[in-house]
């Protein structure tokens, strides 16, 4: 077992960010420590304990840059509708399209999916994606953990149809995240601005 990072929890949940830039794109990552992150993320909790998520973890270079390509092309839809109205939103986007760039070259890539035996229904899906992101944000956790960095991206899943058929994934899962892995250029990784907590916080009502 790989030693972890002299992490507390809570500096652990505070300092694990969505890492883009900081991913190094030319260190190799064993894949077993991958699967060592996989395992804990498998402790997550999942409705009525079903455990019905499946983790993909593409190493093969054609398959990474299949993909990858299908990413960016999302991407460019995607950020030719958005407007950078602040440095914030600027510093974000640039990172994102260095992502979106690169995304071939990350060491690893892991989709996140979850079985439900059809296709998804109309109306509040909470109950699904709740069998499937606490295991995903535990990966997270858990990469970070090991000094691996990864980002939540979605983007993809407007090729969810290609992506399924290029790597065999069969009718009734379906894909929710997909998380690019690498080792990080440091772990200095600091908490994030969020507004206040008195902005956000409803005591009995609204």
């Amino acid at each position: 077992m790989v030693s972890l990072l002299d992490l507390g929890p809570d500096q652990l949940l505070t300092t694990t960010r969505s890492v883009r830039k900081r991913l190094d794109l030319e260190r190799p990552v064993p894949l077993e420590l991958v699967e060592e992150a996989l395992t804990v993320a498998l402790q997550a909790p999942s409705g009525s304990n079903l455990q019905s998520w499946h983790w993909i973890v593409l190493t093969d270079e054609d398959t990474k840059r299949r993909v990858a390509e299908l990413y960016s092309r999302s991407y460019e839809l995607y950020s030719a509708n958005r407007e950078r109205v602040d440095e914030t939103a600027r510093r974000v986007g640039a990172s994102s399209q260095y992502l979106a760039d690169t995304m071939a070259e990350v060491p690893v890539l892991v989709i996140g999916a979850i079985d439900i035996g059809g296709e998804l229904p109309a109306g509040n899906q909470s109950s699904i994606w709740g069998s499937l992101l606490p295991g995903a944000w535990s990966l997270a956790l858990a990469l970070r953990a090991r000094g691996l960095g990864s980002a939540w991206t979605t983007l993809h899943l407007a090729y969810e149809r290609e992506i399924s058929q290029l790597l065999g994934i069969p009718d009734g899962v379906h894909q929710g995240v997909l998380m690019p892995v690498a080792y990080t250029k440091g772990t200095d990784f600091r908490p994030a601005g969020r507004r206040p907590l008195a902005d956000v916080l409803h005591h009995n009502r609204w």
